[in-house]
């Protein structure tokens, strides 16, 4: 006779995730589900995925249930404190087996294999962190790996780009988009998606907090190559960056256009920072200036 008791067969531990992705909502609950639905066939390792929520009273009920289904971690921010504050308390939630943090905007969806390609290619440990090819909704290429913006062409491109459009520093500026779709190192990578060593990443602190939003990239780049380590571009991994919640009004593209210069200018003035390098700063400031009151009378992005 049988006995009553029915035997268990144990299942196998799953296995620990050394990859996470991290992303940042706000009002993003119309891309988020393509983002977390295109994650699993990017990589053939389990991944473990936080979505930050910057906007959560608003928008929590479908961003949370949104989070789940796809079986992330949802973490609702207590206030918007910006991009880089977000990035960085979701890294702080994650054990200490992540070996590399893949940071990621919600409105992109990753091609099957990607996080694999950046893997692969991130062997030698002089590598930080790796970018793959972004490729626009209509297929065009993004130039996401960019030499780190110069004092000199930052007032040059400021200045001269509504201006003079063919001026030397806004082409040397754009010169990434023209570059050869191979494998390069850069002097910094689009946080649009960019996967970063770890250990890296707790070394400096994440992202500088003091950009609200934008540039944040670009210092981080920069941070990298002050450690003597090294941004790579590996185009053998694609994503797609549909750009689909960008802001819609006049007011919010004003906004986001005076934010993107007053975090170029926080950049530069904390690169060039010297005393004898005041001139030059007071120069920028006025080129950035005119700069953005132009840009914000142009028509809102209706994309």
């Amino acid at each position: 006779m049988i006995g009553s008791r029915m035997s268990t067969v144990s299942k196998p531990p799953a296995p620990t995730a050394r990859v996470a992705v991290v992303t940042v909502s706000y009002g993003s609950e119309n891309v988020l589900g393509p983002f977390l639905a295109s994650l699993p066939s990017a990589s053939r390792q389990p991944l473990r995925v936080v979505v930050a929520d910057n906007k959560p009273m608003a928008t929590s009920n479908d961003v949370r249930s949104m989070t789940a289904s796809a079986g992330a971690t949802y973490l609702a921010m207590p206030s918007n404190q910006g991009y880089g504050n977000a990035i960085n308390t979701a890294v702080h939630t994650l054990g200490p087996e992540i070996e590399w943090v893949v940071v990621s905007n919600p409105d992109v969806t990753v091609n099957p294999g990607a996080i694999d390609s950046l893997l692969e290619c991130a062997v030698d440990k002089t590598i930080a962190a790796v970018g793959p090819c972004i490729l626009s909704s209509d297929g065009e290429v993004y130039p996401s790996a960019r030499t780190i913006p110069s004092l000199r062409s930052g007032i040059g491109h400021a200045i001269f780009t509504n201006l003079w459009p063919r001026n030397p520093w806004t082409r040397t500026y754009r010169k990434e988009s023209e570059i050869a779709l191979e494998r390069r190192d850069a002097g910094w990578l689009s946080g649009a998606f960019l996967m970063i060593r770890r250990s890296v990443f707790d070394q400096l602190k994440g992202f500088d907090e003091s950009y609200f939003m934008y540039f944040e990239d670009v210092d981080l780049g920069y941070r990298i190559g002050q450690l003597g380590l090294r941004n790579v571009y590996e185009p053998a991994a694609v994503v797609v960056h549909t750009g689909a919640h960008s802001t819609s009004t006049r007011d919010e593209s004003a906004g986001m256009i005076r934010a993107h210069h007053d975090s170029a200018q926080k950049f530069l003035f904390k690169k060039y920072s010297g005393p004898w390098l005041l001139p030059l700063r007071v120069m920028l400031a006025a080129g950035l200036s005119m700069r953005a009151r132009i840009e914000a009378r142009r028509p809102a992005n209706h994309t």
